[in-house]
């Protein structure tokens, strides 16, 4: 939990360094944000030591007082570039909202930054990434069984149209999937199982490719007979279609009856079998 932790927050803290340009072009506030979650990370480890090899690793609860310097330098952060409605100095909210969210686990003071940031920066990047999160969560909570998955008119990797309409009358598994994804990979056998026994009767499937390499994909799925239509784009977690339906994990499943209502989510293993059969009226 510890590396995780850390990890979320350096990642956050890299990605807009990154987005914002070279060391040497980075304004003071993205600058004196880095070396502030420097400070941070180390604070952390120090907080939070590797358990020696063969014990049990000690669950140390991080308090406000704890973090109390860090906090701090925060809000002296955030007095000091005041006025400056730039991306850099949203972002020091951000990763402070961040610290109170993953690290002390406070939701409530991480939301109340949030907000904060929603209303003195609403034209940030970060402003409209929560506003794109807030959109997926609405999808996502939409997405439950009974509902109709909302169709989609793309063109698949070999340039042909591709869409859930074109399926109507069949029961149709969409799978936001990736080369890269173990538990993806590991699940195949059970999806090409079930695409073998029930095709012929009417069960299709229609592959969103979280790929980033187009060559690599169309390799795998020739290599492992995978005939079924793919989505690719080559944007992994920025993907056009796994964007618009919320999906943040893979693998993600949803299997439509003829109608393309949903009626069943993130089958694994016989489940998948199972409900393909009963939908097919096979069972």
């Amino acid at each position: 939990m510890r590396k995780k932790i850390l990890a979320a927050l350096g990642v956050a803290a890299l990605l807009f360094t990154h987005q914002s340009g070279l060391a040497q072009e980075q304004s003071a506030a993205t600058t004196e944000l880095r070396e502030l979650m420097t400070k941070v990370t180390a604070k952390l480890k120090d907080l939070r030591p590797p358990s020696p090899p063969g014990t049990p690793r000690k669950i140390v609860k991080i308090t406000e007082a704890d973090m109390a310097d860090e906090l701090k330098q925060f809000d002296v952060l955030l007095a000091k570039h005041k006025g400056e409605k730039t991306d850099d100095v949203a972002q020091i909210l951000y990763m402070k909202s961040r610290l109170y969210t993953e690290v002390l686990n406070d939701s409530n003071k991480g939301e109340e930054l949030i907000t904060q940031l929603r209303n003195e920066f609403p034209e940030s990047k970060q402003a409209a990434s929560l506003k794109k999160q807030d959109e997926a969560k609405r999808m996502q909570e939409a997405l439950v069984v009974g509902a109709k998955f909302p169709d989609f008119d793309e063109k698949d990797v070999t340039g042909k149209p591709l869409s859930i309409a074109n399926y109507k009358g069949k029961v149709v598994l969409i799978d936001f999937w990736a080369t890269w994804c173990g538990p993806c990979v590991a699940e195949l056998p059970n999806v090409l199982k079930a695409y073998e026994k029930y095709h012929p009767q009417g069960f299709e499937i229609i592959g969103i490719s979280l790929d980033k390499d187009k060559d690599k994909l169309e390799k795998f799925t020739k290599e492992k007979i995978m005939p079924w239509q793919q989505y690719f784009d080559g944007q992994v977690w920025q993907n056009k279609l796994s964007t618009k339906y919320g999906v943040n994990s893979i693998p993600a499943t949803y299997l439509l009856d003829g109608e393309g209502k949903i009626i069943g989510k993130d089958l694994r293993g016989t489940a998948l079998e199972e409900a393909v059969a009963k939908a097919l009226g096979k069972s």
